[in-house]
């Protein structure tokens, strides 16, 4: 199957916790520099730095050509949650975007479907675009669980969010085991079969059209290679990309690439 023409593409990164203010006020300048001829009619992009470099990453990125998020979020607008950053707080520096779930949150540092829950519905009520991440493990993959765990962690992220959260709702598989320096890259084909599971999943939850209009982005060692061909599968909308996309040049030519077959 192959993408849609016409159809948007999102494409973003998530700097994770490698660049300081400074690395990501330069980084954010070229990447807009290099993509502003780029219709944003057509391409959604998105980067999610460090919370400290938010605030000038806004000031240095115009919103129109880039959206910025946050690597994470607390699950209230305020209270005496030491160390946590709040919706509220996101927003006052220019984020609109929430990644919540990545796999180094769930496995790394331990949150579970209820904590994710909580966030996803804070961000809801705030008007934050909840970026949902899901993924199994090797071992759930090798015993076949996968569309199970990702089921499981759609109903429990999603619970009691509704229709109208769901508008500002985007989800990025991530196989656990694709990501990070030492991932192996899914196949096309295995990431489609997972996205159409995703997307089946969605549409039981939010009916046909809300389900089909969520925006689904793969992400676990995207780089030029296989870009190409995990866009044009039918249900991958997008692509979380990682160290592939740290380096703005490079980015710009993922990008260029991506929308060519998104549109060819």
């Amino acid at each position: 199957m192959t993408q849609v023409k016409g159809k948007k593409v999102y494409l973003g990164t998530n700097t994770k916790m490698y660049k300081g203010v400074a690395d990501t006020a330069s980084y954010l300048e070229e990447l807009c520099r290099l993509t502003g001829d780029l219709s944003r009619e057509a391409l959604e992009l998105f980067v999610i730095p460090s919370f400290t470099a938010l605030e000038s990453a806004r000031r240095c990125a115009p919103r129109e050509l880039v959206r910025l998020g946050g690597q994470n979020m607390g699950w209230a607008g305020e209270g005496p949650y030491t160390g946590e950053i709040s919706p509220k707080m996101l927003l006052e520096v220019g984020a609109d975007i929430a990644e919540l779930g990545h796999s180094e949150r769930r496995h790394v540092l331990g949150e579970t479907d209820e904590m994710v829950n909580r966030k996803v519905l804070c961000a809801a009520e705030y008007g934050l675009t909840a970026l949902l991440c899901i993924g199994e493990t090797a071992e759930e993959k090798a015993r076949g669980l996968a569309d199970e765990v990702l089921r499981t962690q759609l109903k429990a992220g999603l619970y009691g969010l509704g229709a109208g959260g769901a508008e500002r709702l985007w989800v990025a598989y991530e196989p656990v085991w694709a990501i990070g320096e030492h991932g192996v890259p899914a196949t096309k084909e295995y990431a489609e079969a997972r996205h159409d599971t995703i997307r089946r999943t969605l549409t039981e939850l939010y009916g046909e059209q809300a389900g089909q209009a969520v925006p689904l982005l793969y992400g676990g060692s995207v780089n030029p290679d296989n870009a190409v061909g995990l866009i044009r599968m039918e249900n991958i909308d997008g692509l979380f990309i990682g160290r592939s996309a740290w380096d703005a040049r490079k980015f710009n030519a993922i990008i260029r690439d991506v929308l060519a077959a998104a549109d060819g």
